[in-house]
């Protein structure tokens, strides 16, 4: 298991599109649904580097009565011990489940079912944010989405293809001028990236001519600025 590959992703918060609202015959508080929780393990572990087994599964209850409309039904309720391992760590919680049905083997499947899916939430949630740990801080400041990291050597080659596509001094320096954002973020992130940046454009400005249709006198006999001159950010 490479945990330093996991890490990122077990620091990330989690994101407000998978979590669920309280229901009323379901969880009293947000949660994430279960099919969910395995498929992040799967994401974030691999899936042959993680698993779970039921350490414990025990019935507290097997009642037969009536539902509020009246409707006799038999109720379940189960409780469990799930412990997950991830590579050599080993995790353990608690879960619990309810199951009403009008068959007793359905509301015991359904109880059971419900109190490993439970069990299983709460020992993954030990690993992070993505497992629903960060539903369980009321500020909620880890419920989100983080902004993606800045990919400098793909915004650099993204100014760069597009420099060499300029044909006249005034379009580079146009270019230049319109990426301004881009070209910030990028001096701000990697410099080294930045200045060889400006060098280029500063040298294939030196291959191109000036369009001569762009061009109007300079005022008071005044030369043109140099448009190597005008690279900064």
């Amino acid at each position: 298991m490479d945990w330093d590959e996991a890490k990122p992703h077990l620091s990330a918060k989690l994101d407000p599109a998978n979590v669920r609202p309280p229901s009323k015959f379901g969880p009293k508080g947000h949660y994430i649904e279960g099919w969910h929780t395995i498929a992040e393990a799967n994401r974030i572990f691999g899936f042959g580097e993680w698993s779970y087994e039921i350490s414990k599964l025990s019935q507290d209850g097997l009642d037969h009565g009536k539902n509020a409309k009246g409707d006799e039904q038999w109720q379940a309720a189960y409780t469990s011990i799930i412990r997950v391992r991830v590579g050599d760590v080993t995790r353990e919680d608690v879960g619990f489940g309810s199951g009403f049905a009008k068959a007793k083997g359905d509301a015991i499947e359904g109880a059971t079912k419900e109190a490993v899916t439970d069990g299983l939430k709460r020992a993954l949630r030990t690993f992070g944010n993505p497992f629903g740990l960060a539903l369980y801080d009321k500020t909620r400041a880890s419920v989100g989405v983080d902004e993606p990291k800045f990919d400098a050597p793909a915004c650099a080659k993204r100014l760069n293809d597009g420099m060499i596509a300029r044909k006249t001094k005034e379009d580079l320096l146009a270019y230049w001028k319109g990426e301004a954002g881009a070209i910030g973020a990028l001096k701000d992130n990697d410099a080294a990236a930045y200045d060889k940046l400006r060098a280029d454009m500063a040298a294939h400005a030196a291959t191109l001519i000036a369009d001569p249709a762009r061009q109007a006198p300079p005022p008071n006999g005044q030369e043109h600025t140099s448009v190597a001159g005008g690279f900064d950010a």
